[in-house]
């Protein structure tokens, strides 16, 4: 029998409990994002630090942090808009503030397995301390350490904890510690008041914990992610995605720009299918995707991640198709025999799979209850039916008169306890946060947070449900750079330095391959800026890979889609070439020669040349008259002003790249007359410049605002 959780108030007191009953080695787990405890994580980072016969080994992954920007005209920009967007309570971790001065205290470590992206780069300590696991391995690498403590943030209501954005990996961790004959750590949950409360799998009783933190009091604003700008280069990409999801099917996605741009292509889609199937032929790309309608069926999700584009899926009556734990019931609605809701026939359907016994038993009348196709006022006693309105018939359903009953009473009724959005951990803006608070009904019920394990694999005991629920997967990630073999460049650089962390990508990558309709789709631009120059995102070869090339499938930039499922290294190239910036084409198929891995008489096509950002912005022409390539097609964090203040400064970065084009831009801003809206430079901190580089400031930002209009 489980011990009632304690309850305290007092952060200093919480800290006193714990130290008493760990000792002086604390070997603490806390989940990834969101579901840290900052104020929590901090008193013991400063009772370990000022303590050195103490201890503290953390594991965990993507430490938030507000970003630091540069100094002069970004920080400027960005420091009043970060000041408003997270507050000035905000807590940051201690220990990402120590890490990034390289001033961890010798008795702290801290070992991550996913980075915020690019933020570490080049950070000894960092670097040093990541581990590279695959998300779904996580709770067997951390129990291997032998945590003494978890600690978490939580949402309580009465005697009831949700896991809310984090069962993602708790669950897993204390089931294998068990299964394994280890101590159970200790548990404690830090109530936060504005966590969204969320149930089904994320629900956990009082005593779950053994100490609840609840501090009274107003709490510190939760962490919110921006929403990001979209270019049109991304809505391209996010065009051609789109047209690879299939209605009734089943979505993941990631966070960022990209899959923005797919959730607002399959919203046009959504709404206006003829024009958004006219821009899809417009563009005109190779191997396009099949799929361009309305979604009738609707996609269930099975996602990681939860984000912003989840929400807008669900209000916009896509994300809609729900699933059931039980596979003949799955397999009869992916086969289309019966629906959601019941009618004439479900009754026949369900005997002829052998769901429902000519004999109606008490298990079978329980599970058409629990479903929902049956009322649970009726009975069954000594073989007899008592109906809700107070006759009875035989529980024969060969017998006419019963099957008649039961067919009339299950026609016109909505199957019960499905779900139409899995996911591991939730991640976004402050808008998905209120969304999440204020879900009420069948938006509330149908989404399941659960464990990373249900999630990012098959294995596990019910790989046949699970790939009946991932009926038609397409299971979208993002990557740096693409060979053209087909393998993908997602977490790290040649030099081993890593950039972010392979988190589920593998094993999203691996299980669209066990799904026999599933499909793996990596999206990618196709150039960057790097020093002033373009360069290619698809290579001949790189030193690093994260997928390797054996799992290629379908590859996504802004010039169209690659299928290299089951193709030979040269048709991969052939196909990869086609999707490749013009610029870059020859010198890949000069590489691809010299190693004998395409026959030296193939020749770019004539079509493939028109892969240039001019031709694109040309083929997007519907599109952008539609108004469908806006910026922020989902809202911004940033006022008007702040906008065409970011595009004025988005233009300086451009120009001032090269060391000619900063002594260029310079002396324009300087000897030019520039006399931008004083809002402007009141917003930049300008209005009265006091000395020569504020002024040269003043100039700049005028400058730029004059080139934009």
């Amino acid at each position: 029998m489980s011990r009632p959780a304690q309850i305290e108030t007092r952060l200093d007191a919480a800290v006193a409990w714990i130290l008493e009953r760990c000792g002086e080695q604390l070997t603490v787990a806390t989940p990834l994002g969101l579901g840290k405890p900052n104020p929590l994580l901090n008193a013991l980072y400063r009772a370990i630090a000022a303590d050195p016969k103490r201890r503290l080994h953390l594991f965990t992954a993507l430490s938030l942090a507000r970003p630091i920007p540069k100094p002069g005209l970004e920080s400027r920009f960005l420091q009043p808009f970060l000041d408003r967007q997270f507050g000035a309570d905000y807590p940051e971790l201690d220990y990402v503030t120590a890490r990034r001065a390289n001033a961890l205290p010798p008795n702290i470590e801290v070992t991550e397995f996913y980075l915020q992206s690019g933020v570490w780069l080049h950070n000894e300590g960092a670097q040093c301390d990541y581990a590279s696991i695959n998300y779904t391995h996580v709770a067997r690498d951390v129990a291997a350490r032998h945590p003494n403590l978890i600690v978490q943030l939580v949402a309580r209501r009465g005697d009831r904890l949700s896991l809310s954005c984090n069962p993602d990996t708790i669950l897993d961790l204390l089931d294998r510690m068990a299964a394994e004959g280890e101590p159970r750590p200790l548990v404690v949950l830090v109530v936060h008041p504005d966590l969204p409360y969320l149930g089904n799998d994320a629900e956990v009783p009082l005593d779950f914990a053994d100490l609840v933190l609840e501090e009274p009091g107003p709490a510190h604003r939760l962490f919110a992610l921006p929403r990001e700008p979209i270019i049109p280069t991304e809505h391209a990409i996010g065009l051609h995605a789109s047209t690879w999801v299939k209605d009734g099917g089943t979505l993941q996605i990631g966070i960022g720009a990209l899959s923005d741009s797919i959730v607002n292509a399959l919203t046009w889609r959504q709404h206006d299918p003829d024009l958004f199937g006219e821009q899809i032929a417009r563009l005109d790309a190779p191997c396009a995707g099949p799929e361009s309608g309305r979604f009738h069926q609707g996609l269930y999700g099975a996602s990681e991640m939860v984000m912003d584009g989840f929400m807008h899926l669900r209000r916009n009556g896509i994300l809609k198709r729900r699933v059931y734990d039980h596979l003949p019931l799955q397999q009869l609605l992916n086969e289309g025999l019966v629906g959601e809701v019941a009618d004439d026939t479900t009754l026949d359907r369900l005997i002829e799979r052998g769901l429902v016994p000519m004999a109606l038993d008490r298990p079978t009348l329980e599970w058409l209850q629990y479903f929902g196709w049956a009322d649970e006022s009726i009975r069954l006693h000594d073989g007899e039916l008592h109906w809700p309105e107070g006759h009875k018939t035989t529980n024969d359903l060969s017998h006419d008169v019963t099957r008649a009953a039961l067919r009339a009473h299950i026609d016109g009724r909505r199957l019960r306890h499905g779900r139409y959005l899995h996911g591991g951990f939730w991640l976004g803006s402050s808008e998905l946060q209120n969304w999440l608070r204020e879900l009420d009904g069948e938006d509330f019920s149908g989404i399941a947070m659960t464990r990373i394990s249900h999630i990012n694999q098959l294995y596990g005991g019910r790989e046949a449900l699970d790939i009946a629920q991932r009926h038609h997967a397409r299971f979208f990630n993002t990557c740096m750079m693409q060979t053209v073999f087909g393998a993908a460049v997602s977490d790290g650089l040649a030099d081993g330095q890593v950039v972010s962390g392979v988190g589920g990508q593998y094993n999203f990558v691996a299980m669209a391959h066990a799904i026999p309709n599933g499909r793996s789709i990596l999206l990618l631009r196709a150039t960057r800026e790097s020093g002033g120059r373009t360069v290619s995102n698809i290579v001949y070869n790189y030193g690093h890979a994260t997928i390797p090339r054996h799992l290629r499938d379908i590859v996504v930039t802004e010039y169209g889609s690659a299928d290299l499922r089951g193709q030979t290294d040269a048709e991969c190239i052939r196909r990869m070439l086609a999707i490749t910036d013009a610029r870059f084409q020859d010198d890949l198929l000069r590489q691809a020669k010299g190693h004998g891995k395409i026959e030296r008489n193939f020749q770019i096509p004539e079509r493939w040349r028109a892969n240039t950002p001019e031709q694109l912005r040309s083929q997007l022409k519907i599109a952008e008259t539609a108004g469908r390539l806006g910026v922020f097609p989902f809202g911004s964090d940033l006022t008007d002003d702040e906008l065409k203040l970011g595009r004025a400064l988005k233009f300086l970065k451009a120009e001032t790249a090269t060391t000619g084009g900063r002594l260029s831009t310079v002396a324009k801003a300087m000897l030019g007359s520039h006399q931008p809206d004083p809002k402007y430079l009141a917003r930049m901190g300008l209005t009265q410049p006091s000395n020569r580089e504020e002024r040269l400031f003043a100039r700049l930002v005028g400058f730029a605002l004059s080139r934009i209009g």
